[in-house]
């Protein structure tokens, strides 16, 4: 049984990934496809995995636990396991608190390497920092986190840790298993293409375009009256209605230039440590020419530079 782990990141459309597969999982389970997610990952199965055990002892018992039902997905005819918890390479809470992307992916993931061995696959999606910490920030603030000062902000955009950083660490934890990186951009509105590259198969239930979008992003006047439930200052934020932007132009901007730099870096082959998959498929066939075009070719090309004769 090939066992695929989609770890997120938060803020990616991870929760609309989810809710396709649930809402697909009866046709899925029939081509030999298994999911578990945060319903199942978050009710005990991965205690002492992703969170540091006690002692050695709890550490075996912690993947035996997690091997245990690997054999009895794979007893139910599963072919395919497909792990999706965004939770596992750490929480949106903690990343904000250290003002670091996934400052502890390395010891999380080697721990779940250990459990869930083999794995054949990782699929991580990312997305620009600047929209990426934004939509972290809306997120966690109804659920009680600060609004960020300027101090904070600058300190988050002048960060040397990005996704480089972050797929790296997963590289190196995870030293057997295919890395593959997806962008937000292209792949959150499209649960079941992101699903086609993380099994590797092209014959999966389709979705419409943001059929199963899950967990927006609530706007400045939602968020403005968060802060006043909780008998915060709403003059924290913009008076505005639209989509909150915390950093300003030069700290933007900074965060964009990274994300640019990262998918250079993912574009010339990441060091041989992870695959970047913008195109769902990759192996399409090219738009044909056009027949009479077909015809030409270099014999054309020759006599049209040839000098007149002399006579």
């Amino acid at each position: 049984m090939d066992v695929i782990l989609h770890i997120g990141a938060h803020r990616t459309g991870s929760t609309s990934f989810q809710n396709y597969l649930r809402a697909n999982r009866s046709e899925l389970s029939a081509q030999g496809v298994g999911f578990w997610g945060p319903w199942r990952t978050r009710k005990g199965l991965l205690h002492g995995v992703t969170d540091r055990p006690v002692n050695s002892a709890q550490a075996r018992r912690s993947a035996g636990r997690v091997q245990l039902n690997l054999a009895g997905a794979k007893g139910q005819g599963a072919k395919v396991l497909v792990v999706s918890d965004e939770n596992i390479i750490g929480t949106a809470r903690r990343n904000l608190r250290k003002r670091v992307m996934y400052p502890d992916i390395g010891e999380r993931m080697a721990r779940i390497n250990v459990a869930f061995d083999p794995i054949k696959r990782v699929v991580l999606q990312i997305r620009s920092p600047d929209r990426w910490w934004a939509s972290v920030m809306s997120y966690l603030i109804p659920r009680g986190e600060a609004v960020l000062d300027e101090m904070a902000l600058d300190n988050i955009a002048s960060s040397d840790r990005s996704w480089r950083h972050v797929i790296t660490d997963l590289a190196c934890a995870c030293p057997d298993a295919e890395i593959v990186v997806t962008p937000f951009e292209r792949f959150a509105p499209h649960p079941d293409d992101l699903l086609g590259v993380a099994i590797g198969r092209a014959n999966i239930p389709s979705a419409g375009m943001g059929e199963f979008w899950a967990n927006r992003s609530p706007n400045l006047r939602t968020l403005r009256d968060a802060l006043m439930d909780r008998g915060d200052f709403p003059d924290l934020l913009p008076d505005d209605t639209g989509r909150w932007q915390p950093f300003n132009a030069f700290q933007a901007s900074a965060l964009r230039e990274a994300y640019a730099d990262d998918l250079y870096w993912l574009r010339a082959g990441a060091e041989g440590l992870a695959k970047l998959r913008e195109d769902p498929m990759p192996a399409r066939s090219a738009n044909k020419l056009a027949a009479v075009l077909t015809e030409r070719g270099q014999a054309y090309d020759r006599s049209a530079r040839r000098l007149e004769e002399t006579r």
